[in-house]
């Protein structure tokens, strides 16, 4: 085994000899869903897990108790650029059915939150001991799934570069509410050449199942930003001369919320930390 301890983010993670070098061991950009999968199944990956996969969707999580599963369907149905619905299972089944054969829910992302009543009690490499028989998850698009995309179109993106997770915001952009769920929404932040901007624009607005375009170009301090150097979740990066800071609607929304009207218990992942989905990027597109 190989002991890789110099991740950005500072977690141990074991990587296998047969994967390939230290260097290259980082790279999972063309392994497979299943196999990545696997490898956070069995506790080798535990960090975040944006450019990996690339070319297949990742997704968010919640998961929340039946009383309060239809309010955030709700919630949800109403905020759908935020919260675009890939999945939701019956109440009591950790498995996922139709966008990541036999994942199981509470094992196969990197890094879980677990809260009550609004407060964050704890992160989590996999919760399978507070699995309940009440609970229903919900998988929510990532706008990871579309960063291949712009890669694909020379749309360089910054935290993929600097083996960082990505930079994510509150803001003073209100959701709808539904029943319990009310509160802001979260945005995730790419530096964008100022030229490059339209073709951004493009390339993630066919992507609508991920979040879609972008919700503000620009002017940070618009949507309540103070400071780009301070993200509420994940990490600050690099905006160069001729860059412009490009927001789009985040998965993470849901925590925000949760952290608002404080339901009795939620499981999440943390922010950054994804389950891969067996779903190719080309078909969650228009």
């Amino acid at each position: 085994m190989i002991d890789a301890n110099d991740m950005k983010d500072k977690e141990k993670v074991m990587i296998p000899e047969s994967y390939g070098d230290k260097e290259s061991a980082f790279d999972y950009s063309d392994a497979s869903p299943e196999y990545v999968r696997k490898l956070i199944r069995d506790g080798i990956i535990t960090g975040q897990t944006s450019g990996m996969c690339s070319g297949y969707a990742q997704a968010n999580l919640v998961v929340l108790p039946k009383k309060d599963a239809f309010d955030f369907l709700l919630f949800s149905i109403k905020n759908q650029k935020s919260c675009p619905l890939l999945e939701v299972t019956d109440a009591g089944n950790r498995y996922l059915s139709e966008i990541a054969k036999d994942a199981d829910i509470t094992k196969d992302i990197p890094k879980y939150r677990i809260y009550e009543k609004g407060e964050l009690i704890g992160e989590y490499t996999e919760v399978s001991k507070y699995w309940r028989e009440d609970l229903v998850a919900f998988l929510i698009g990532c706008s990871f799934s579309f960063e291949s995309e712009m890669q694909s179109a020379d749309i360089p993106v910054r935290q993929i570069e600097e083996n960082c997770n990505v930079p994510m915001y509150k803001t003073n952009i209100p959701c709808k509410s539904a029943g319990i769920f009310h509160g802001n929404m979260v945005v995730s932040m790419r530096p964008i050449p100022h030229e490059l901007v339209p073709k951004t624009v493009l390339v993630t607005g066919a992507m609508p199942k991920v979040h879609g375009a972008p919700v503000h170009i620009g002017f940070p301090e618009v949507i309540g930003i103070k400071s780009l150097d301070n993200p509420d979740f994940g990490d600050a990066v690099t905006i160069k001369e001729g860059e412009v800071p490009v927001f789009w609607p985040c998965g993470v929304t849901p925590q925000s919320v949760v952290m608002s009207s404080k339901p009795d218990f939620c499981i999440t992942h943390s922010p950054g930390h994804m389950l891969i989905t067996d779903v190719k990027n080309v078909n969650l597109k228009y």
